[in-house]
C-alpha cells in the first residue's frame, strides 16, 4: 500500500449515465455481461436489472445506468484508506469505462464524499468535544462520531479505525495501531448548484481547477465550524465588571460540559415552558458572545491546534 503525505481524496461517487448521452446504446443488452450477481425486476413496468462490480452497485434500465453505494477509493485502490488524489481519480474512471465498454467520464455526478484520514496525537473523541456548532446545520453527537447535517449535505467526523472493527473490515498495518480521525464533506443532493457549476461529470472530477475548488471548500467547512476553546480564567484581565461577568459565564460554561452542551440545555429549558422564547435567545447571545471573547479568556486548544494543522496541511499537498 503506497503512503504519502496526507492528500484529500474522493470516496463515495454515484453515478447516472443517460442513454442519450451514449447515442442511444442498450444497457440491458449491453451491460449486465460485465456483472456479477445479477438480478431482473421491474419498476413502473420497466425492467430493471441490477448487478455488482466489485462492490459498486450498479443498475439500469433502458433509459439509464447508475453507480451507486460503493467507494471508489476502494474499488480501483482496494481500500480506502489509500489516498486516491486527482491522478487516480481519472486512471479510476477509466478502469470503469474500459470494464463496463461505456463513457463514464460523461456520467453525471449525483453524490460525491470528499475526504481524508488524519492521523492525530489523540483518539478521534477528544477532538470532537472540541468541535462546536456550524451556521445553518444542525450539529448530530452520535456514538461513533460527529456529524452536522446541512441542506443536501452532511460534514462527518469519526473514528476510521472504529468502523472498520464494526464492519469486520481489515485495517491496513500502518493504520492499524494509530488514532485515525475521518473528516468526510458529502454532497448528497443539487451538487452542480452547490460548486456553481452547469453539470458535473466523470471527467469533471479530475479537472484540476475543480479539484482545487472542492478541496478548498472541504477546508473552508471544518474552519466554519465554531472551535470549543479550552477556558482558562486570568484574573489578570478582569478590568471591569464586563470582564467578570463574562468569565463568570465562561466558568460556568465550563462547568456544564461546553458551550455546545450550555445551549442545548437552554434549548431543552425553552421547550419545556421554563424559559420564555425571549429569554433563551438572550441567554444563548450571552453565552454565544462570552464564548467568541477569546483574547486573556481562553486560549486554544491544543488539540484544535492540531487539527488546524492537519486540515492546511491536506489541502496543501494535493496532487
Amino acid at each position: 500500500m503506497r503512503i504519502t503525505k496526507s492528500v484529500i481524496m474522493y470516496d463515495t461517487i454515484n453515478m447516472r449515465l443517460a442513454a442519450s448521452d451514449v447515442g442511444g446504446i442498450d444497457f440491458l443488452a449491453a451491460t449486465p455481461s460485465h456483472l456479477s450477481d445479477v438480478g431482473e425486476h421491474y419498476y413502473n413496468g420497466e425492467v430493471v436489472i441490477s448487478g455488482d462490480l466489485n462492490g459498486l452497485k450498479v443498475t439500469m434500465n433502458r433509459y439509464q445506468l447508475k453507480l451507486k453505494n460503493g467507494s471508489l477509493c476502494k474499488w480501483y485502490l482496494g481500500n480506502n484508506f489509500s489516498t486516491m488524489g486527482r491522478g487516480d481519480t481519472q486512471r479510476a474512471i477509466e478502469k470503469l469505462s474500459d470494464t463496463l465498454h461505456l463513457p463514464i467520464e460523461r456520467a453525471s455526478i449525483t453524490r460525491i464524499d470528499v475526504a481524508d484520514n488524519l492521523l492525530t496525537k489523540h483518539p478521534p473523541d477528544v477532538y470532537f468535544r472540541h468541535l462546536g456548532l456550524l451556521r445553518y446545520a444542525k450539529r448530530l453527537e452520535q456514538p461513533d462520531g460527529l456529524y452536522y447535517s446541512q441542506t443536501d449535505g452532511k460534514l462527518c467526523f469519526y473514528d476510521k479505525n472504529r468502523e472498520q472493527r464494526s464492519r469486520r473490515e481489515a485495517i491496513p498495518e500502518l493504520y492499524n495501531r494509530a488514532n485515525v480521525l475521518r473528516y468526510e464533506q458529502r454532497y448528497l443532493g443539487r451538487i452542480a448548484s452547490k460548486l456553481n457549476a452547469e453539470r458535473i461529470t466523470g471527467a469533471t472530477l479530475y479537472n484540476e481547477r475543480f479539484y482545487i475548488s472542492v478541496l478548498n471548500r472541504w477546508k473552508q467547512a471544518y474552519k466554519a465550524i465554531t472551535k470549543i476553546n479550552e477556558i482558562n480564567l486570568n484574573f489578570g484581565m478582569m478590568k471591569g465588571k464586563q470582564r467578570l461577568y463574562q468569565m463568570g459565564i465562561l466558568a460556568l460554561v465550563q462547568q456544564t460540559g461546553g458551550e455546545v452542551q450550555m445551549i442545548a440545555q437552554i434549548n431543552e429549558a425553552q421547550k419545556q415552558g421554563i424559559l420564555t422564547n425571549k429569554q433563551a435567545f438572550d441567554l444563548r447571545q450571552s453565552v454565544k458572545g462570552a464564548c467568541k471573547c477569546k483574547k486573556g479568556l481562553t486560549v486554544q486548544s491544543d488539540a484544535i491546534a492540531e487539527l488546524d494543522k492537519k486540515i492546511d496541511e491536506a489541502v496543501s499537498h494535493y496532487r
